[in-house]
């Protein structure tokens, strides 16, 4: 009877000890797993909680970003014009206009043009006139000028008596310029010259009838300079008609040197 009841307390306490063993291996494993945060799920509202501060704040307005600009299609080009009737009534009367000017602008040069001829042949004609009364007027003992008649003033000086076109003589000395008649008297070098002689003085005249410039040359005979200088200091006072052209001409005053 003692041995039964030894084995049931021993029995009783082996299954006591394996019990707390089995409780305390359960015990660490619970504190030693980490626990699975719950979801709390999603708050949703069902309107306007005015205990909780009010309604839900205001939307800010959309604003369309870079990216959105960038992707956004392109606009539409505008369509090209279609020209109408209208239109090319309206090219076809400034192209008519335009024509119309340039044959204006034509006609008008060569209105001017005709009247420049025009004019040119009347003072060719008029020059003709002069030289023809003055080579008759070289016979009489008169001349005819564009500036005065029979030895008259006019506008270029006074043309003297018997002035015939492209050369002539006056007190013993002469003159030679092709087409061009002398106005006035041939101007006389000074008496005081040391030499006798001949002294040819080559002039140029320009278009106003001024002698521009005069030297001693070919033809002459007195070697003294001084001389030579009286007469183409004579030779530079001379004047002659004046003419339409620009050109300038050449001829010859020709001082004869003579001790009286």
């Amino acid at each position: 009877m003692k041995l039964q009841s030894k084995s049931h307390i021993t029995a009783g306490i082996g299954t006591l000890l394996f019990l707390v063993a089995v409780f305390l291996i359960l015990w660490l494993i619970y504190f030693a797993v980490p626990k699975e945060e719950e979801d709390e799920g999603l708050m949703v509202s069902f309107g306007e909680v005015m205990e909780m501060g009010g309604g839900l704040p205001d939307a800010a307005p959309y604003q369309p970003t870079a990216a959105a600009e960038e992707t956004a299609p392109p606009a539409a080009s505008a369509p090209e014009p279609v020209m109408t009737q209208e239109d090319e009534s309206v090219a076809e009367a400034a192209r008519q206009e335009q024509q119309r000017q340039k044959q204006l602008e034509a006609e008008r040069i060569a209105k001017e043009r005709a009247e420049a001829e025009r004019k040119a042949a009347e003072q060719r004609k008029k020059d003709a006139a002069i030289a023809k009364a003055n080579q008759m007027g070289a016979l009489f003992g008169q001349t005819t000028s564009a500036e005065g008649a029979n030895g008259q003033p006019g506008d270029h000086g006074k043309a003297i008596n018997g002035n015939p076109l492209g050369h002539g003589s006056a007190g013993g000395n002469s003159w030679s310029l092709n087409g061009r008649y002398l106005v006035g008297s041939l101007p006389s070098p000074s008496a005081d010259f040391k030499q006798e002689g001949k002294v040819v003085v080559f002039i140029t005249v320009d278009k106003n009838g001024t002698v521009v410039s005069a030297r001693a040359g070919q033809g002459t005979t007195i070697s003294d300079e001084a001389t030579r200088q009286l007469a183409v200091k004579a030779a530079l006072k001379a004047k002659f008609n004046m003419v339409d052209h620009p050109n300038a001409v050449m001829g010859s005053i020709t001082y004869n040197f003579k001790f009286k």
